[in-house]
């Protein structure tokens, strides 16, 4: 049998594979057309959903809980990514490095008048004898702050915050003297004692108040420099003596250089 030959005729014997073949089978677009037009028996959806609704099953006993992953943990794995490829990333991120997770404050402290303190007319004085709240919650960080004295003492050059609660009694002022419109005291947190030579923090109260006793609140920011110290002058514009009372505060921290 000659299969080379170009004439079908030419071999009787040999299978007609020419003629039993499709012609519309060598176009592909037809032969797409034909696989998508195929009747569906349904075995092919059945063959998609088998196993659908089963569920997984684990092997072995369930093991302990995982670690609890908090922020602070995250953040430190991400400071340490910084650090051992700093070159890679972009100046943004390396600044992350730079910030501390928590700032420790290094001088702090919250403290309460002893006794009482009179002030009379006309006089101006710098309130002394203090000591550290017992109750929890008071304050004392560093070494700056003298309480015999009153004063704090810079340990660092930088900015401080200050505030005061000056609790007055002018009882005795209301009594003797019929009260004018002058009458007046003045709260000053001053540096180096020289009120009027440096800036400092003061609030100026009226005497016409008809309670016995009124607080006068003092606060704010003052720059030291690196052993300059600061107290609490009360200045009595009155006409009579005034009296301070014990458990007046006086509190400071450093916020920074």
């Amino acid at each position: 049998c000659d299969l080379g030959s170009s004439v079908p005729d030419a071999c009787p014997g040999c299978p007609q594979l020419l003629q039993a073949a499709d012609a519309r089978l060598t176009d592909p677009h037809t032969t797409w057309i034909s696989f998508v037009h195929r009747p569906d028996d349904g075995s092919s959806s059945k063959r998609r959903c088998k196993g659908k609704d089963k569920k997984l099953v684990g092997f072995g006993p369930p093991g302990a809980p995982g670690a609890e992953v908090t922020r602070e943990v995250l953040l430190q794995e991400f400071k340490e990514i910084l650090k051992a490829q700093p070159s890679q990333l972009p100046p943004l991120l390396l600044s992350l490095e730079e910030l501390p997770s928590q700032r420790r404050v290094q001088q702090a402290f919250h403290c309460k008048l002893k006794g009482q303190v009179l002030v009379d007319k006309k006089t101006l004085v710098e309130l002394q004898n203090f000591q550290s709240p017992a109750a929890k919650g008071a304050f004392l960080r560093g070494s700056g702050l003298n309480l015999a004295t009153g004063r704090f003492t810079a340990p660092v050059g930088g900015i401080y915050q200050f505030s005061a609660n000056i609790h007055i009694d002018h009882s005795e002022l209301k009594s003797k003297v019929q009260l004018r419109a002058r009458d007046s005291v003045r709260v000053l947190i001053c540096i180096e004692s020289l009120c009027h030579r440096h800036t400092s923090l003061e609030v100026i109260a009226g005497l016409e108040s008809n309670s016995k006793i009124f607080t006068v609140y003092v606060h704010g920011l003052l720059q030291l420099q690196a052993g300059q110290y600061t107290s609490i002058f009360v200045d009595n514009g009155a006409g009579a003596a005034v009296a301070v009372q014990p458990g007046s505060d006086f509190m400071g921290m450093l916020l920074g250089a």
